[in-house]
């Protein structure tokens, strides 16, 4: 998967914007103005930092050497996921999801309920 195609995947979901709120190299994707993704477009190599519970952080970090702490992030809730590694699409695609998810179900009422308003 290359920066694009995350970009578009990441987009493609309910309420999210991207943004650049740090620099202008760091691209945050957020869900109700709660991040879920950010990448930085000036790496040699194309990683996404992405949330994660942090029980399945640990599992994903010992079966693929592509998934790392997050870096610059809480290494509990945060991995940083080698997109040109050896994960599948899909996979990249599932880790996406379940950060997206994650924040999603963090969200007050009222912001999940704005949030359907988007799906509708």
């Amino acid at each position: 998967m290359n920066v694009e195609e995350f970009r578009i995947y990441c987009l493609s979901k309910p309420g999210v914007t991207e943004s650049f709120p740090f620099d202008e190299v760091t691209l945050v994707f957020k869900v109700m103005s709660k991040m879920f993704a950010l990448t930085g477009l000036d790496s040699e190599r194309f990683t996404a930092n992405l949330k994660c519970d942090p029980d399945r952080a640990i599992e994903l970090r010992e079966e693929y050497p592509e998934v790392q702490p997050g870096f610059h992030m809480n290494k509990k809730h945060w991995n940083t996921v080698d997109c040109e590694g050896g994960l599948s699409d899909q996979m990249i695609m599932e880790l996406v999801d379940h950060s997206y998810d994650l924040v999603v179900k963090g969200l007050k009422k009222s912001e999940k309920e704005e949030l359907a308003k988007h799906n509708e």
